[in-house]
């Protein structure tokens, strides 16, 4: 399949937000085996964030669900880790070029992740580390992922972001009930209203095994 064979299955949304360019490190068949699904939230994560996150990414890890995520402080972290802990497969999408970790005290996370798993970047060896890279590497998360999981957020959270690029791109989101029912997050409630659902305790496991495979078309595509 050539690129241009490619573009020719994704939607007209996927191709408007799809990235001119994409640099790897890692395994690449990563793109195209087992579904994926992001585990984002707060970078100031609450202890009750941090072992929310680490019970989702190790139910993902049970079900052969491959653990996406951007390499943050706090959920992102967990995420990453966890999945790599309990012998899963992970994703790292950054918002910085692939030589450099942000934060950097994720230095040595990376070059794990790089080394046996897949780290995926639409920025350029030498392009600046700005915050609007961010926002836009959440799009590209949500893209390459089946489903969006939102662990822990606040009102002003960027993890905002990639719930609605997930919405957008026709994929399914998942919010903890925790934040769900939080009154002083109202992004949560309007997402909820235009198809994002609550993950409890009592539905992840038939919400995981119903997750279907969006990204199947990515196939071979790199």
């Amino acid at each position: 399949m050539d690129f241009k064979e490619y573009l020719n299955l994704l939607t007209e949304t996927e191709k408007k937000h799809f990235p001119k360019e994409l640099f790897f490190a890692g395994d690449q068949s990563l793109l195209f085996e087992k579904r994926r699904i992001s585990v984002v939230g707060s970078r100031k994560a609450t202890t009750n964030g941090l072992r929310r996150a680490s019970v989702i990414s190790k139910a993902l890890v049970d079900n052969d669900i491959i653990v996406v995520s951007g390499l943050a402080s706090g959920i992102d972290t967990m995420a990453h880790k966890t999945a790599i802990e309990y012998g899963g497969q992970t994703i790292s999408v950054l918002g910085t070029p692939l030589d450099k970790a942000y934060p950097k005290e994720n230095a040595s996370l990376l070059e794990v992740i790089k080394d046996k798993h897949l780290a995926i970047s639409q920025f350029s060896i030498g392009y600046p580390v700005q915050p609007k890279n961010f926002p836009i590497r959440n799009r590209t998360m949500a893209l390459i992922s089946d489903a969006t999981i939102i662990i822990e957020a606040t009102e002003n959270s960027g993890t905002r972001h990639q719930g609605w690029e997930a919405l957008r791109l026709g994929r399914e989101v998942y919010i903890l009930e925790n934040v769900a029912n939080d009154p002083s997050i109202k992004w949560a409630k309007e997402m909820l209203e235009y198809g994002a659902q609550v993950l409890t305790r009592e539905n992840i496991s038939s919400i995981l095994e119903s997750i279907p495979y969006l990204t199947a078309k990515f196939d071979y595509a790199f």
